[in-house]
């Protein structure tokens, strides 16, 4: 059987990918440190006889005691507010983690794929944002230390790669969305989804005019899928192209959840980036792939439960007799 192995496996992004892999009859190694990841992400799979978890750290050296065929590294934390508290457990991640992920993936003769990030670009001075660009990042600032953690990942891939013929795909992801995120995450979807659903002030930073572009997670864990079994080496976006203003994606979630919540203006954090949107040609011409799941589908799914975790979390909990 086909085997892969997921590190950051039960975070959000990585639990879908866990599910995807197993859907194509790999036997799925989920590793993670529960730092950001949460158990009940992957409940439903560990009854599973395909699947395995592994807690641990892989910033701290590990071995897999069974074959493996493809190693993807999504450990990290992932959300500004995370790798603000968590600086340099985000650097050990990017750098200690990718080494031993990488290490790992050789000692087994497996197929590498990192997990980057459309951050790589920094605060981008050419718009969309092609894979040639090599970005515009702070090294010093409060967002380097995820910046640069990722910088260096994908350094460190292409340098496996070149020294030791690993096959690697890297993928820069912008911009994701959909259900399993964390409701205290701190990115713009779930703070907005959950500020409107409890009728809170929805908080927009700066004057609400910079841009995202968000994917919907099904298109993304596709892209990805496809640039695994692809013979692309080089970096590749994923991502929805679908370019809006924060303020115009708040009212959309406002709207979408029929909220009262009024707006709150607060001032832009440090190197935020003003516009973000990607450049998929090259995913559309060398792994045939765009995303197809609308904003009103995708947001629709993603406050649907966002909607039933909030009412679960706030049921009493049930006496005990």
């Amino acid at each position: 059987m086909t085997t892969s192995l997921i590190t950051g496996g039960a975070g959000f992004l990585g639990s879908h990918l866990c599910e995807r892999l197993l859907s194509e009859g790999h036997r799925v190694v989920c590793v993670d440190n529960l730092i950001t990841g949460r158990l009940a992400n992957i409940e439903a799979l560990q009854v599973r006889e395909d699947f395995r978890f592994v807690e641990h750290d892989v910033s701290k050296p590990f071995l897999i005691d069974e074959p493996l065929d493809y190693v993807l590294h999504f450990a990290s934390p992932a959300s500004p507010i995370d790798y603000l508290e968590l600086p340099i457990q985000t650097l050990k991640v990017g750098s200690l983690g990718t080494h031993n992920a990488l290490g790992l993936a050789l000692a087994h003769g497996a197929r590498f794929l990192l997990a980057s990030t459309s951050e790589v670009y920094g605060d981008p001075l050419i718009h969309p944002q092609p894979e040639s660009y090599w970005g515009n990042v702070n090294p010093v600032g409060p967002r380097g230390v995820y910046d640069e953690a990722k910088r260096f990942a994908e350094a460190m891939a292409m340098a496996y790669y070149r020294v030791h013929g690993l096959e690697v795909r890297i993928v820069r992801i912008f911009n994701t969305y959909g259900p399993r995120m964390r409701l205290k995450d701190g990115r713009v979807v779930p703070a907005f989804v959950q500020q409107a659903l409890e009728g809170k002030p929805m908080t927009v930073f700066g004057d609400g005019s910079q841009t995202r572009s968000f994917c919907f997670v099904s298109d993304l864990v596709e892209g990805i899928w496809r640039l695994l079994m692809s013979t692309e080496k080089e970096p590749v976006n994923i991502g929805n192209p679908q370019e809006m203003t924060i303020l115009q994606f708040a009212e959309a979630i406002r709207d979408l959840t029929d909220s009262k919540s009024s707006i709150a203006f607060r001032p832009l954090p440090e190197d935020d980036p003003k516009i973000r949107q990607p450049d998929i040609r090259k995913a559309n011409e060398r792994l045939g792939w765009q995303p197809e799941v609308s904003l009103e589908a995708g947001l629709a799914a993603t406050v649907e439960d966002f909607r039933q975790r909030l009412a679960a979390a706030a049921e009493p909990p049930t006496p005990v007799s």
